[in-house]
């Protein structure tokens, strides 16, 4: 009989083989709540890497880290009608504490846009205390009614920025930045997502916004993906808040304000892009484990070879892993870290070290051949730069074979149903064009202008219409 693969194909049931490969990849588990999830070490070990890739690029633009407390007070997002309107039906609200019921109700953080504010209020003075800068990691809270590890959680992990501005030139070029060079720039070139940017619709928009931007990537199964949003706030929160500074001229003014946030939905999206039938492809630039040097049988000197090349590798600037566990099998351990998606695999056994060689094993491109133990450290790092571009490269021709442009919204839902993205003039689908492949359970992901860059204007002469099913 055929040995029955270690993961449910692709192909026959997309969403069990996600399933299956979160839990024998060991990304994450189900909590005990509905809808929450334990977040196991090698998938914390992934989002641990984002963290640092992102709060870099995010540091870069002048802002700062700090920590806003997870209870509201309830009566904070009755300040600003449609942000409240927005969240309602998610919210989760503690009414007792310490066996007494609350004065006042307390909101578990679905995001920090209230709380925010209220600091931002005392915060801001005068046109000297801006811009203000502000980003925190954390968690929020979301009831969600359809859980999915990663992808819909009622508890996940983020970074959340705020923002405020002098002006609405500032918020708004400050909330493109962000859009480019944080989320885009670690998209394409770390997670080698190839990733549309583009702007939200009004029936997309974040609660509260002006305008929101967006990125959006094509998983394996063609569906749409919302990766990261950064949002132009206008003075919505600074009315509500009361927000004002003292302009150089001496007069009283509201602040604009952005706000922008990335999830552990990227954990998600990882699997969903770059995932195959054999497990997780990990991209080489965001791998915790870029080469793990297996020895293959618990002989002494094997033992000794594979911590030998583990250190020159590690001299060479990769992070690797030495995987010495010999009272495991061999084969077991291999489909574990092939499971896992390590870039690449130094095969280490006594027959190896004979002939001064090893098995190289390459994840993302796929083939086994011996290479020279002398040579791997000089050798590895260009590989897994050609990893990573393949990647990428995969990730785009996914996206452009599985796109085409239409002329109608009848065509829009057929090519969304068979698994693809359509593109379709905005002027042709309209407000009333998008409620209607809504009811398709079809959605506009975002507009860009003919040129595939971000629109200025949701009306923008040219604007065409990115439509896909999504998660």
């Amino acid at each position: 009989m055929a040995k029955a693969p270690v993961l449910t194909p692709r192909a026959d049931d997309f969403p069990r083989w996600y399933q299956d490969l979160i839990a024998k990849a060991e990304l994450a588990d189900n909590g005990p709540v509905r809808g929450t999830m334990v977040i196991r070490p090698y998938g914390y070990g992934l989002w641990e890497r984002m963290q640092a890739e992102m709060d870099t690029r995010i540091k870069e633009t002048g802002t700062q880290n700090a920590y806003f407390p997870l209870l509201i007070p309830q009566s904070y997002l009755t300040r600003e009608a449609d942000h409240v309107e927005g969240f309602a039906p998610e919210l989760a609200v503690v009414t007792h504490g310490g066996g007494k019921e609350l004065e006042e109700p307390a909101v578990v953080r679905p995001t920090s846009e209230m709380i925010v504010n209220d600091y931002f209020a005392k915060w801001v003075q005068s046109y000297r205390d801006l811009p203000l800068l502000i980003n925190q990691w954390a968690n929020v809270v979301r009831w969600e009614l359809r859980p999915r590890l990663f992808l819909r959680t009622t508890e996940f992990l983020w970074q959340e920025g705020h923002t405020a501005h002098a002006t609405y030139e500032e918020a708004r070029a400050f909330a493109s930045r962000i859009h480019r060079e944080v989320y885009e720039d670690f998209m394409v070139n770390v997670l080698a997502m190839d990733v549309v940017p583009g702007r939200k619709t009004v029936r997309e928009r974040f609660a509260g916004a002006v305008n929101t931007l967006t990125l959006e990537g094509m998983m394996g199964d063609g569906k749409a993906l919302q990766m990261a949003t950064s949002h132009e706030l206008g003075q919505n929160f600074a009315k509500a808040f009361n927000t004002r500074y003292l302009s150089r001229e001496g007069t009283q003014e509201l602040v604009w304000q952005t706000s922008w946030g990335s999830t552990t939905r990227m954990i998600g999206a990882l699997v969903m892009m770059h995932g195959d039938d054999h497990g997780l492809r990990v991209p080489p630039r965001l791998a915790q484990t870029q080469v793990v040097v297996l020895a293959i049988k618990g002989d002494d000197a094997v033992l000794a070879k594979v911590r030998e090349v583990g250190d020159q590798l590690r001299a060479a600037g990769l992070r690797v892993h030495v995987d010495d566990r010999t009272d495991t099998p061999f084969g077991r351990r291999a489909v574990d870290w092939e499971l896992k998606g390590v870039p690449v695999r130094v095969e280490v056994g006594p027959r190896d070290l004979e002939h001064g060689t090893a098995m190289l094993a390459r994840r993302i491109p796929g083939g086994k051949e011996p290479v020279s133990l002398d040579a791997l450290a000089g050798l590895l790092p260009a590989l897994l730069e050609e990893d990573q571009a393949l990647l990428l490269r995969q990730s785009r021709e996914r996206r452009e074979s599985r796109t085409s442009d239409v002329s109608t919204i009848e065509e829009a839902v057929e090519v969304a149903g068979a698994g693809g993205w359509a593109r379709v003039p905005w002027a042709v689908l309209g407000e009333e064009g998008e409620a209607r492949l809504g009811e398709q359970a079809v959605t506009v992901r975002c507009l860009v202008a003919e040129d595939g860059s971000v629109p200025d204007a949701d009306d923008a002469p040219g604007n065409v219409a990115i439509v896909a099913r999504a998660y």
